[in-house]
C-alpha cells in the first residue's frame, strides 16, 4: 500500500510527538489561559466537563462565559464564571459581545464548547466575535452547525482549530464548494488525501473522526490516530483537551492536537 510523505500513524505505544507531552509546562503562568464559551438556558453540560476537563488536562487558568439566564444552576465547583446577557431563547444575545470580548481579551485561547442553541441571533454574536478575536480558537460541537452560514470566514480563518463530526465535515466541504465529496464509505486514505489537499488550500486545522480513527490535519499535513470513544468527541472532551495541549505550544497545532489524543 503505498504511504504519503504527508500521513503520520500514531498509536497508543508510539506516539508521534513525546517530546509534546514531555514539556508540559510546569508552571501556572505558561501552561496558558483558556476562555470557554458557551451554554444556554436548557443546557450546560458540554461547558461544564470542557472546564473540568481543562483543569485536569493542566491549563494555566480558565473562565467560563455563560448566559445569566443560568446564574441559578451553576454548581459551585466551577468558580470562574461570568455571564452575559440572554435572549428570549435563552442564548447569548448580541449584547454579550462586550462580555465575550473581555473573556477573549484575558485569554491566550477560546474554546466555543457548544450548547449554544439554534437562534440566529447568536449565531451573528459567535460570527462578529470570531471576526474580531485573532487569538487561537477552538470551534467543536453545534457550534459549527451554528456558524454554518460562516463556513468560509472559518476555514479561511488562521490561529482555527475546529473538532467536527464526520457529517459535519461534509457540510463545511459543501458550504465552502470544495469540489471533493466526502462520503461515509470513503476509504480512510481518500479522506487523509482530502483533507491533506483541503488544508493546503486553507489555513484551518481540522480534527475529525472516521472509521474508528481521530485524523488530524493542519498545513497539509495529516495524522491518524486510532480510537474507541467517539462520546469523548461528543461530549467535547477531545476538543477541551487539544485547547490545552495547543496552549502550552500555540506554534505547534498538529503536533500538540496529535499529542493530546495519546495523553489523555
Amino acid at each position: 500500500m503505498e504511504t504519503h510523505s504527508y500521513w503520520h500513524k500514531q498509536t497508543a505505544d508510539k506516539p508521534l510527538y513525546p517530546d509534546i507531552e514531555w514539556s508540559k509546562p510546569e508552571q501556572k503562568s505558561q501552561a496558558g489561559r483558556i476562555g470557554i464559551i458557551g451554554g444556554n438556558s436548557l443546557g450546560f453540560a458540554g461547558v461544564a466537563e470542557a472546564y473540568q476537563t481543562t483543569l485536569k488536562t493542566g491549563t494555566g487558568a480558565v473562565r467560563v462565559l455563560l448566559p445569566d439566564a443560568l446564574k441559578k444552576n451553576i454548581p459551585s465547583i466551577m468558580t470562574e464564571v461570568i455571564y452575559g446577557p440572554t435572549n428570549p431563547s435563552g442564548s447569548l444575545s448580541r449584547e454579550a459581545l462586550i462580555e465575550m470580548k473581555a473573556v477573549g481579551d484575558w485569554a491566550t485561547s477560546i474554546l466555543l464548547i457548544g450548547d449554544a442553541g439554534r437562534n440566529s441571533e447568536t449565531a451573528i454574536l459567535y460570527e462578529d466575535f470570531i471576526r474580531d478575536y485573532s487569538g487561537p480558537i477552538t470551534i467543536t460541537r453545534d457550534v459549527i452547525d451554528l456558524l454554518k452560514n460562516s463556513s468560509s470566514a472559518l476555514v479561511e480563518r488562521p490561529n482555527t482549530l475546529i473538532v467536527a463530526s464526520f457529517a459535519q465535515l461534509q457540510k463545511i466541504f459543501s458550504a465552502v464548494y470544495y469540489p471533493k465529496v466526502l462520503t461515509f464509505s470513503m476509504q480512510l486514505a481518500n479522506l487523509v488525501e482530502a483533507l491533506h489537499k483541503f488544508t493546503i488550500t486553507y489555513p484551518v486545522s481540522i480534527a475529525v473522526f472516521h472509521q474508528d480513527m481521530i485524523l488530524v490535519a493542519s498545513g497539509g499535513q495529516v495524522t491518524t490516530t486510532p480510537w474507541d470513544q467517539p462520546m469523548r468527541i461528543w461530549r467535547g472532551n477531545t476538543a477541551a483537551n487539544a485547547s490545552v495541549y495547543w496552549a502550552w505550544n500555540p506554534n505547534k497545532v498538529l503536533e500538540s492536537v496529535t499529542a493530546s489524543l495519546v495523553g489523555r
